[in-house]
């Protein structure tokens, strides 16, 4: 019996141990998580968009008039006096080619002006004649007249006879040199280049002057050649006086105020200060890189930073702007604890091992941070990024991370 006895309670002992290891084994576990505080620290919302800098005043200049561009020799960031430096200089645009007809009907041209100078001359001949003749029949009649020979009348008549040649030949004379002139203008007609230039001693040019004071920004027409009336040369501006251009949604943009703050990131130094000069009135529907159409908005910023910090900027260079809507020290948490339970917003927090679900009201919130208003104190512990396994009152510890 006491054998028996022995047994019995070495063997219960053994399966009492057993059952306790298979019972803690078997107990639930705590949810590995992790773990954020609610601290007090600067948070800044804003609109973030990209931008483009530009000259605040572009000055283009443009031919004034149809002729021969000379090459142009200024460069890109040459320095222009207005009124003073010589940009462009334009001459008489060279003849056009003649083809096969045009070159046969302009010498016909030709032809028919001499044939009509010929007939010109032999008018001149003939009125010269003609007033010859009178000259001689008035000088007979005023003889005949002083030995009265003749009537008055007669006489009347032989010194009308006399102007009227005069007036012949003048005419006959001012009809040639009109016919001179068409001559030489049909001959003009074939005159070449060559001709041309060899009959001209100097350039007409007409200088095309700066307007301003400032930089040569971009040249847009460079090699010479003819050139119509208007056509764009170059671009004028002074790179000191820039302003920032920035296209933002149009339900961003009826939230921004002209004065506003904004900060210019990202584009090769520190942020520069900026302000909201004003929001244009007029919205355009662009495409995205997704293919979705927008209504953008243009909004013109002037950078308030001083012009040594970004003196290297120049004009079309790509930056990043960020229009400041809100930026205080408030208590806050990241972005991942917060997670919604109807219509509220709720986060678990961490109390003595559990997960405690509670409500909390938020305030102002960017990509990272959310403001917390009401429900959490400083420095409280919260579950970030809860997973589907926690639930109110589940137990958790916080996940341990690998130290290097």
């Amino acid at each position: 019996m006491r054998v028996i006895g022995r047994r019995i309670i070495i063997w219960g002992g053994l399966l009492a141990v057993l059952a306790g290891g298979v019972a803690y084994s078997l107990r639930p576990q705590p949810v590995q998580v992790d773990i954020a505080h609610v601290t007090t620290a600067p948070l800044r919302v804003a609109i973030r968009e990209e931008g483009e800098t530009r000259v605040r005043h572009v000055y283009t200049l443009h031919a004034p008039l149809r002729g021969h561009l000379q090459r142009l020799t200024v460069e890109p960031g040459d320095t222009v006096a207005a009124n003073e430096t010589e940009l462009a200089r334009i001459e008489p645009a060279p003849p056009e080619f003649l083809d096969v007809r045009t070159e046969a009907a302009q010498r016909a041209a030709v032809d028919a002006a001499v044939a009509a100078r010929e007939l010109a001359v032999a008018e001149v001949e003939g009125a010269q004649v003609n007033l010859e003749y009178a000259t001689t029949e008035l000088a007979r009649a005023r003889i005949q007249s002083e030995h009265q020979a003749i009537s008055q009348r007669t006489l009347d008549e032989a010194e009308r006879a006399f102007r009227v040649a005069e007036t012949s030949l003048a005419t006959a004379k001012a009809s040639l040199e009109v016919r001179e002139f068409e001559l030489a203008r049909a001959r003009s007609q074939l005159l070449t280049r060559q001709e041309i230039d060899s009959r001209s001693d100097a350039c007409e040019c007409v200088s095309v002057m700066a307007p301003v004071n400032g930089l040569v920004l971009q040249v847009l027409r460079r090699s010479e050649g003819v050139v119509e009336a208007g056509a764009p040369l170059l671009d004028i501006g002074d790179p000191k006086d820039i302003e920032v251009v920035v296209d933002l949604l149009s339900e961003d943009a009826v939230t921004v105020e002209a004065g506003q703050r904004a900060v210019v990131r990202n584009w090769g130094g520190d942020e520069l200060e900026a302000r909201v000069k004003r929001i244009e009135p007029f919205g355009e529907t662009k495409v995205s890189a997704l293919g979705i159409e927008e209504q953008r908005v243009k909004v013109v910023l002037d950078i308030v930073s001083p012009p040594a910090l970004w003196s290297s900027l120049g004009h079309g260079f790509r930056v990043d702007v960020d229009v400041i809507m809100f930026e205080e020290s408030v208590p806050q948490l990241p972005l991942g604890a917060f997670f919604r339970t109807g219509d509220d917003w709720s986060v678990f927090v961490v109390e003595e091992g559990r997960a405690i679900l509670r409500k909390v009201i938020i305030g102002q919130r960017n990509a990272l941070a959310v403001q917390v208003l009401e429900g959490l104190d400083e420095g409280e512990e919260v579950v970030l990024y809860p997973s589907s396994q926690i639930e109110n009152d589940t137990a958790v510890e916080a996940r341990q991370t690998a130290s290097r």
